[in-house]
C-alpha cells in the first residue's frame, strides 16, 4: 500500500527555505546574513537578508570604496543566482522563471523575489479556529 507523504505547509517551506539560503551563503562566501525571511506569495518568493556583508566588501566601503564595493556585492550576487534558483526550485518543487534582486551596501540588506513557473502545491495548515472549536464541543460549550 502506497502512502502519500503529506505536501509541506506553506510555514514549514519558507522556513527551509530561509534555513538552506543562509547555510549556502555561509558554505559559498564563509559568511552569513544575520538573518533569512522568505515569505510565499502565490507564484512568488521574497527573500530579504539582513545584515549581510562579507568581509572584503566591508573593507573596501570602510576604505571610501563605495562603488567597488558595491560592483563586488554585485558580482558575488550575481555569482550566485544559479546555486540560488536551484535550491529555491528543489526545495519548492517549481521553477524559478524569473528573478529580480537588489542590495543596498548601506544597509546591509538583499532583496529579492523570485517568480515560480506555478504556485507550489501546499499542505494544509493547522487550522486554530477548528482545534478552538473541538475543545468547545468538548467542554460543553457549544
Amino acid at each position: 500500500m502506497d502512502m502519500e507523504i503529506p505536501k509541506p505547509t506553506k510555514g514549514q517551506l519558507e522556513r527551509n527555505l530561509s534555513q538552506r539560503i543562509q547555510g549556502l551563503y555561509r558554505s559559498y562566501l564563509e559568511s552569513q546574513p544575520a538573518e533569512v525571511a522568505c515569505q510565499i506569495f502565490d507564484n512568488k518568493i521574497a527573500i530579504v537578508l539582513d545584515n549581510f556583508m562579507t568581509r572584503p566588501v566591508q573593507l573596501l566601503a570602510e576604505q571610501g570604496k563605495r562603488e567597488l564595493a558595491q560592483q563586488v556585492r554585485f558580482n558575488l550576487n550575481k555569482a550566485l543566482e544559479p546555486q540560488l534558483k536551484a535550491l529555491i526550485e528543489e526545495v519548492v518543487g517549481v521553477p524559478v522563471i524569473d528573478w529580480l534582486s537588489d542590495a543596498k551596501l548601506e544597509s546591509g540588506h538583499i532583496g529579492t523575489i523570485a517568480i515560480l513557473a506555478a504556485t507550489p502545491e501546499l499542505g494544509q495548515e493547522a487550522s486554530t479556529t477548528a482545534v478552538k472549536s473541538e475543545k468547545a464541543i468538548a467542554d460543553g460549550d457549544e
